[in-house]
């Protein structure tokens, strides 16, 4: 297993699991957010568990390479979804928001492709 598979993997599970974990305590700051995007209430503890679920996954994907495979499609699925969801919302300025936690999946995927 190749050192930066690990380290990208890693950074992009601790991301994604951040994001999920702060959604599922509701801290304000993200509630507002998606209450501008127009994100109705009732999804979010959905959205959170699949934020934690994917990074979960991503790192049981370093032992099961398909379980990475999945949760880091899964996690680009859903950080484009949110970055579609900022853009309905006319927020430009929040669309890096999701594309920077989607960009060390995306690293991590391309990694473990190549390893």
């Amino acid at each position: 297993m190749h050192t930066a598979l690990v380290v990208v993997t890693v950074l992009a599970a601790l991301m994604a699991g951040l994001s999920g974990t702060v959604l599922l305590l509701r801290v304000r700051w993200i509630v507002q957010a998606l209450q501008e995007y127009g994100v109705p209430g009732s999804w979010w503890t959905w959205l959170g568990l699949a934020k934690t679920a994917g990074a979960v996954g991503l790192l049981v994907g370093l032992f099961v390479p398909v379980i990475g495979l999945l949760a880091g499609t899964g996690l680009v699925l859903y950080f484009t979804g949110a970055a579609i969801t900022v853009a309905r919302a006319r927020a430009y300025a929040h669309i890096p928001f999701p594309l920077v936690y989607a960009a060390p999946v995306v690293g991590a995927l391309v990694l473990a492709h190549a390893a």
